[in-house]
């Protein structure tokens, strides 16, 4: 699954770690770094673990930039990660720097945790529904704002998205893959969540069967809803990410949570509070055989 989760040598103890590293994904190395801590963290908040007792960072250094190029982007990217890692109330204290031709950012976070401060992602059962914590649409954002500057590229979807509308969907993007997952972790306690993993590099489909395979009860997942950045669909019809199947990457994405029918809609609404931004029901576990799938009648939502 998401983390490692192995018993520590003082009884009634877990030690769960995570490790992950990026390459650049938007234009400014700064809010790489946030991404990257971002989406480090979130495998951890996917476990339940609130509270990070430390992060270690990965840092590449490109030989491709001037060496005044090089020393800011390595510069700003640090100072993202360290400040994302601050907001999530940890902090970086060591890692390891490497030099090559791509500038990297990535890192481990680790916690030491009793039994109660953890939520195994094994115990959906069926009847719980299946929320969703951000859109999906992180892959063709962050691409179309790189085909801008790339005619080539761009000519293969302008019929079908402005250049507003395709930075309207990388702000949008932006602001989702810096946003920490640590609240949605947190209100999983509260309201009796089953499990739960991040929407990441396989998907929110490739995910969700991840999931489905590591239940204790024989359930599948059911997917009835994607929850898409807007416009993200029109692309992904000119230029196929496998969006509306269930397979394109995302970057620092929400956490797929397994809640009981009748905690979920407080659950969205505490955390529509708590970070300004929407979540959805997507989906339902029902009995079944620990797979996953997309509904025949699947609806997509733009937003």
């Amino acid at each position: 699954m998401d983390c490692s989760i192995v018993p520590s040598r003082h009884a009634g103890y877990m030690t769960i770690s995570t490790t992950d590293f990026f390459y650049p994904l938007v234009d400014d190395p700064y809010e790489q770094g946030i991404i990257a801590c971002a989406n480090v963290l979130s495998d951890m908040y996917a476990c339940g673990v609130v509270d990070i007792d430390n992060v270690l960072m990965t840092l590449a250094a490109s030989n491709k930039m001037d060496p005044s190029t090089r020393k800011i982007v390595t510069r700003k990217m640090i100072e993202g990660f360290v400040a994302a890692a601050e907001k999530a109330g940890t902090a970086v204290t060591g890692g390891q720097t490497v030099i090559g031709p791509w500038p990297i950012i990535g890192g481990v976070a680790m916690s030491f945790v009793g039994r109660s401060e953890y939520i195994d992602p094994s115990g959906g059962k069926a009847g719980d529904v299946i929320v969703l914590t951000k859109p999906l649409g992180t892959q063709i954002a962050v691409n179309l704002n790189e085909w801008i500057g790339n005619p080539a590229r761009w000519s293969v979807v302008q019929d079908v998205i402005t250049e507003d509308e395709a930075l309207e969907m990388y702000d949008k993007a932006r602001e989702s893959m810096r946003r920490l997952n640590r609240n949605a972790a947190g209100l999983m306690h509260k309201h009796g969540a089953h499990g739960a993993t991040d929407v990441t590099g396989f998907g929110i489909l490739g995910h969700a069967a991840n999931l489905a395979e590591h239940q204790d009860e024989r359930v599948d997942i059911e997917l009835q809803v994607l929850p898409l950045l807007a416009g993200s669909a029109r692309v992904n019809e000119k230029f196929n990410f496998k969006l509306t199947q269930g397979y394109s990457a995302e970057t620092s994405g929400g956490l797929l949570v397994m809640l009981p029918s009748e905690t979920a809609d407080a659950f969205i609404a505490d955390l529509s509070e708590a970070d300004g931004a929407d979540a959805w029901i997507v989906g339902r576990v029902i009995a079944g055989s620990k797979t996953a799938r997309l509904a025949d009648d699947v609806r997509i939502v733009e937003v």
